[in-house]
């Protein structure tokens, strides 16, 4: 597996755990539909169902994580949790969140930020 792909498996990894430390409960990791995914979907303390992208860096040489989530990527989640609210039949609140984490599996303390309720336009 490329580095990339293992610290971006290792962040996804961290953020389900912040999560469950959180109160969430997860329904599903890296859900697919067609080409597009969802890095995780979790059901909060009050049913909300939250549609989460985690996006990981070893460092902010490039910027911060939540930067790449940009017009294209934000289509995409809007199609992919489009397709998953039709195919669960789900009628209750939903929310979009970020998890960013940087550092590495190498620090004992990676930040992590939990940015609530993105808008998807």
């Amino acid at each position: 597996m490329a580095a990339h792909n293992e610290l971006g498996k290792w962040g996804e990894d961290l953020a389900a755990n912040y999560l469950q430390h959180e109160g969430y409960f997860i329904l599903e990791r890296d859900w697919k539909s067609g080409h597009r995914d969802i890095d995780i979907i979790a059901a909060d303390s009050d049913g909300t169902v939250v549609f989460v992208e985690v996006k990981t860096r070893s460092n902010r040489v490039f910027g911060e994580p939540e930067d790449a989530v940009d017009y294209w990527k934000l289509k995409n989640l809007k199609a992919a949790i489009n397709h998953y609210i039709k195919y669960q039949h789900i009628n209750g609140e939903v929310r979009f969140d970020i998890v960013t984490i940087v550092g590495s599996e190498n620090d004992s303390e990676p930040e992590i930020n939990h940015i609530k309720d993105i808008p998807l336009y």
